[in-house]
């Protein structure tokens, strides 16, 4: 079993595929998993019109200020759909301070490993993915949410990578918005 982990997540550090682009809002090519030297990379996956994603903004916010010193948190919109205009309104009527990547041809879905919005993908100081899934466990199913996340799947990856070790767990499946389109 530890030597299969080792084996997807080692094919998981290496940059995003020749001629698969992720873009920025202004349509600048760009990877986030060589940006932040010396920090965790996470990833969250998101879209305008899935109402779990949206609940989430305000945690999101929350623990990239916690974090922010150990980790770079993006946004990453995979729906081929949402413009740049409409995830600008998205990210004002939000709050939100974070950069957003456009995620059009699922680079970074595919090596984040994710099927859902919201999901997240942690990566280590060596960009190695060490967890995928979800945010923590406020969902038990769709239209079912917990007064309270009982477990916090994010916080623990965050807090493992930094230190240099594995997260409690590596993968839960998230509930959410399906992604579409993907292969």
């Amino acid at each position: 079993m530890a030597i299969a982990l080792a084996l997807i997540f080692t094919s998981s550090s290496v940059s995003i595929a020749a001629g698969r682009q992720v873009i920025d809002l202004a349509g600048a090519a760009i990877d986030p998993l060589k940006q932040a030297s010396g920090k965790v990379i996470v990833l969250v996956f998101v879209r305008t019109d899935c109402p779990i994603s949206n609940r989430y903004a305000p945690l999101l916010q929350e623990m990239s200020a916690k974090y922010g010193h150990q980790a770079s948190f993006w946004l990453v919109f995979p729906d081929k759909t949402e413009t740049p205009e409409k995830i600008r309104t998205y990210l004002q009527e939000f709050g939100y301070k974070l950069s957003a990547l456009r995620d059009l041809e699922h680079a970074l879905v595919k090596k984040g490993q994710v099927k859902v919005t919201p999901e997240v993908a942690v990566f280590n100081l060596k960009r190695e993915l060490i967890y995928h899934g979800r945010i923590d466990n406020l969902y038990q199913d769709f239209g079912k949410a917990r007064r309270a996340a009982t477990t916090h799947e994010l916080a623990d990856a965050i807090e493992a990578a930094s230190k240099g070790v594995a997260p409690p767990a590596t993968s839960m499946d998230g509930i959410g918005c399906f992604i579409s389109d993907l292969r």
